[in-house]
């Protein structure tokens, strides 16, 4: 919550710092005898409640001999101004190569508060703060070391494995006393307890909060305690908090986050409002921000889909990943031992993505609410049903029963002709339903890898679906290509939105071997490993192993591999096994291992296979 700038000024009577506080509402007060400046800033671009404040307070180890305020345009001489746009000027007369320091603190509860906070840096020097700050992020990334590949390829690895640590953030201080709180943006109250915020659930349920699951539970535990607060403060788990509840995106995939945390073992102490609100989550939508709680709730409970014609926009899509957040209530449920007929209903409703399914086409569409198909039918239709991509991106949105729909698309030849098609149909698009070509269709354009779309998050899981038809090969293959493509140590080294950091924790993942297609299980579908080692600390103390000595880029099939000694055919990993720590040895090939991983027993969870009756 405090940081540290340094300055270095030439010789001059007037070395200036500006200080901004913005505009839509801001203040700032110029305290000389201190050399220090305080302000706050109201600027948002929604989501807050009309107390909204960042307070900020800063230090110079320097006493100002030029000390301006400006408001709205004009500059000042008066020392504390309240306008629309205001700020600070002050100046220093430095010599050649002089130093000038600020310690800067920020609160949302009060200018106490920021003070308070202020202590974090103590009485460090910069070269400190600098020196603990790199030593805190060495900590955390070196949870997991890689070996055994080039300067890039590391260079790409830490950088993603960074950028899935940045979000969601603290959003909680500690008081005085050193107790916990947070200023509320649901209800504007200063409350006790964690919250954490600036995170869109809609892209990291995928990934991202697995990887927090598997690697660093115990900031996970706070982050679902804030949950539980937010719940309690709004009466809706967030969807998009940015810092309150904020209306973007679709879905309900709150649900998947609490309940893989639960399933992982990083578990709430109240239970009993962290079921409640998932219920009510079922039932409701927010009165002002539609993307929280479920939009077309009625329909969807009744009809068992969103329909296409009754004015809800991406009503596929919403149905899609409101069948898969059935299904985490539904693990929940049945883990609670809730009553017979709560846990069927749920079971009931994961399977309503089957509503969706066009025989015809073999893909998702868009349906009416008198039970037809929409029509016309372009599966190449970005938006309308779907969410920032198209029926082929989001045909894939089964993540709790691939078996099913490999059912429903006729066997896993055809399912595995589907997923070849990804790549065989052209960059081509219909961008009509947004008036022009947005980001994400462009990215998908220049990648070039056909109508894979990796730059945006809904197909991010769909190459590890081979895994779940017998042909493990395939995964392997397109997997190495997506790394080595769509991902650089360059500015411009991703494809397309970062988000969150599930874009990110996707390469992180990829990268070991393994990644969580359906959160609220306990498997890890494997790909293949893109280093030669991997060393994964857990925080239990244990310790993994992942050896892959033969590989190379050409070498990025899986002929062989064992756990902890033992052969291992499974086109999965257990969440125990890799907590257990040991070793996992595979042995990489140029040529796919077209036996290995082909029966049904190595096969990954489907719903319909391993519970549904």
């Amino acid at each position: 919550r405090a940081a540290m700038f340094r300055f270095t000024f030439p010789q001059n009577d007037s070395s200036f710092v500006v200080i901004d506080a913005f505009d839509k509402g801001s203040y700032i007060r110029i305290i000389p005898g201190e050399n220090k400046v305080i302000g706050y800033t109201t600027k948002n671009s929604g989501g807050v409640p009309d107390n909204f404040k960042n307070y900020f307070v800063i230090t110079f180890d320097k006493p100002f001999t030029y000390k301006y305020t400006f408001a709205d345009g004009a500059l000042k001489t008066a020392q504390e101004q309240t306008a629309d746009h205001v700020g600070a000027v002050i100046g220093f007369k430095t010599t050649k190569g002089e130093i000038v320091h600020a310690k800067v603190a920020s609160s949302f509860i009060s200018f106490e508060q920021a003070s308070l906070n202020l202590k974090e840096l103590g009485n460090d020097s910069f070269d400190q703060v600098t020196a603990k700050g790199k030593a805190a992020w060495n900590k955390v990334l070196n949870k997991i070391e890689v070996e055994g590949g080039s300067l890039d390829q590391y260079r790409t690895f830490y950088s993603c494995m960074y950028r899935s640590l940045l979000f969601p953030r603290k959003f909680y201080e500690l008081d005085a006393t050193g107790k916990i709180v947070h200023y509320s943006p649901f209800n504007g109250q200063v409350l006790p307890g964690y919250l954490y915020t600036d995170s869109g659930f809609w892209d990291t349920f995928r990934c991202l909060f697995p990887f927090l699951n598997l690697m660093y539970p115990s900031t996970n535990k706070e982050i679902q305690e804030g949950l539980i607060n937010v719940y309690k403060e709004s009466g809706f788990f967030p969807e998009w908090a940015s810092p309150g509840h904020r209306g973007c995106m679709v879905g309900n995939n709150s649900a998947s986050i609490l309940v893989d945390a639960y399933m992982k073992g990083v578990k709430v102490a109240d239970l009993e409002t962290l079921y409640k609100g998932l219920i009510h989550g079922t039932e409701n939508v927010h009165p002002t921000v539609s993307s929280t709680g479920r939009l077309g709730y009625e329909y969807y409970n009744k009809l068992g889909y969103v329909p296409y014609d009754v004015k809800i926009k991406e009503n596929a899509a919403r149905t899609l990943e409101y069948a898969y957040d059935d299904w985490c209530i539904y693990k929940l449920a049945k883990e609670l031992k809730r009553p017979k007929k709560e846990i069927d209903l749920f079971a009931k409703r994961a399977m309503n993505y089957k509503n969706l399914f066009d025989k015809e086409s073999k893909l998702m569409r868009g349906k009416n609410a008198d039970g037809k198909f929409m029509a016309p039918f372009s599966p190449l239709k970005w938006g309308d049903a779907f969410t920032e991509g198209n029926s082929w991106h989001y045909t894939w949105s089964v993540f709790h029963d691939p078996q099913g729909l490999i059912d429903l698309m006729g066997g896993k030849d055809v399912f595995v002709n589907m997923l070849d098609s990804v790549f065989a149909v052209p960059p081509v698009f219909d961008a009509s339903y947004y008036g022009g070509v947005i980001h994400e269709i462009r990215e998908m354009q220049i990648m070039n890898m056909g109508n894979y779309a990796h730059g945006n998050q809904p197909i991010q899981h769909m190459i590890y679906m081979y895994n779940y038809a017998g042909q493990p090969w395939k995964a392997q293959y397109w997997l190495r290509e997506v790394m080595n493509r769509m991902y650089t140590c360059n500015p411009d080294g991703y494809c397309g939105d970062e988000d969150n950091g599930q874009t990110s924790a996707w390469y992180v993942f990829s990268s070991l071997g393994f990644y969580p297609v359906c959160p609220g299980t306990d498997e890890y579908v494997l790909g293949a490993p893109l280093f030669k080692k991997a060393t994964v600390h857990f925080e239990n103390g244990n310790k993994l192993i992942i050896n892959a000595p033969e590989n190379s880029d050409k070498n990025r099939y899986i002929e062989a591999m064992t756990l902890n000694g033992k052969t291992y055919t499974k086109n999965y990993l257990k969440h125990a096994d890799l907590q257990n720590g040991g070793e996992i040895n595979i042995r990489m090939s140029e040529t796919p291992n077209k036996q290995r991983g082909t029966q049904k027993e190595d096969f990954p969870y489907s719903f319909s296979v391993n519970e549904k009756k």
